[in-house]
């Protein structure tokens, strides 16, 4: 199993449909060791039901984090290292911006929104990975990985304020690469293709996304929750040990072609 062994924190899944499902359950099968994040009460019941479909669910920590608060998030490995003592990958899969903002004229973006969309979507990153860098030391190295969207590159309709937010956090993705390399600590993106989750159903037009995908894709169709899982297992591995500072496209080749976001 490529990471039997490891020590994995998942921070972001808010229900079956999220990509940090999908790659929990594919660290999972490769003989990772997990601990989840949970963003609110509210969505603690999600995560919970979720992780009691794993074996060993009872020896799985489940954490509180909201990344906006800087004293829950030195909480957060203040546990994790009470724990395992260490830490070897980190999935942060972690976006929000509030629905108005969504919606409209991108010119029409509140200040207020964009601070919104940009601590949480992107500042978290740094944060997150700040904390965990003196668990990463003990481990001899790790990885981090982030989720992104092919918006940075394309205006996408209603991705607004969100692909600002992305094309940061892969900004940051190269730049903490740089930091942490020395400490053989990896940083890198998955750019997922589309789908379903909680917050893609705040895209309008999310469904006439999907179909362009499966029309213009070279592989003709879309990425799955499980395909997607599959790279992070490739970034969370020794197989990617040389790899740092990257953004991997999980998007069936869309990102090649010349045209598509219409919607």
């Amino acid at each position: 199993m490529l990471l039997a062994g490891k020590k994995a924190l998942i921070m972001g899944v808010a229900n079956k449909r999220s990509i940090a499902w999908g790659i929990a359950e594919a660290f999972r099968r490769e003989g990772a060791e997990l601990a989840f994040t949970y963003a609110s009460e509210r969505l603690r019941e999600n995560v919970e039901e979720l992780v009691k479909t794993l074996p060993d669910a009872e020896r799985i920590p489940l954490l509180p984090c909201d990344v906006a608060q800087d004293a829950q998030v030195t909480e957060l490995f203040r546990a994790v290292e009470e724990r395992w003592g260490r830490l070897d990958v980190l999935v942060h899969s972690i976006a929000f911006a509030p629905r108005e903002e969504l919606t409209g004229a991108f010119r029409d973006t509140t200040r207020q929104g964009f601070q919104t969309a940009l601590d949480v979507s992107a500042y978290s990153l740094v944060a997150v990975t700040r904390a965990a860098a003196p668990l990463f030391e003990r481990a001899g190295g790790g990885s981090v990985m982030t989720l992104t969207y092919d918006a940075v590159e394309r205006v996408v309709p209603s991705y607004n304020v969100m692909a600002i937010a992305k094309a940061a956090l892969e900004a940051e993705v190269r730049y903490l690469a740089a930091d942490l390399g020395p400490n053989n600590v990896r940083v890198n993106a998955i750019s997922a293709g589309p789908i379903k989750t909680l917050a893609a159903s705040a895209v309008k037009g999310i469904s006439r996304l999907q179909k362009s995908v499966e029309d213009l894709a070279p592989l003709r169709r879309n990425v799955t929750q499980e395909e997607v899982g599959d790279v992070a297992v490739f970034l969370a591995s020794p197989l990617s040990r040389c790899l740092t500072g990257a953004t991997l496209y999980a998007d069936c080749g869309f990102n090649v072609v010349g045209k598509g976001h219409e919607v």
